[in-house]
């Protein structure tokens, strides 16, 4: 599984870095390197509400640093 990040200005400013710690401990918490990679991007079009995450080909979602653990669960099937 690939998980784009973005990392343009807007969603800089509504915490991409933030998004991008917590999903890396996530990731490693659970020893997922294996069957997800974590990617940056810039603009991935959907800069209106809170971070752009893209999974693989699907629409791109907007999540908070604080929805990181449910959104990679959900993605990966883990719940």
């Amino acid at each position: 599984m690939v998980v784009q990040v973005c990392i343009g200005s807007a969603c800089h400013l509504k915490g991409s870095y933030d998004v991008i710690k917590n999903m890396q401990k996530f990731i490693e918490q659970e020893q997922l390197g294996s069957e997800v990679t974590l990617k940056s991007s810039f603009c991935l079009g959907e800069c209106s509400d809170a971070v752009s995450v893209k999974v693989n080909d699907a629409p791109v979602q907007s999540i908070t640093p604080g929805a990181v653990e449910v959104f990679l669960k959900e993605q990966l099937g883990m719940e």
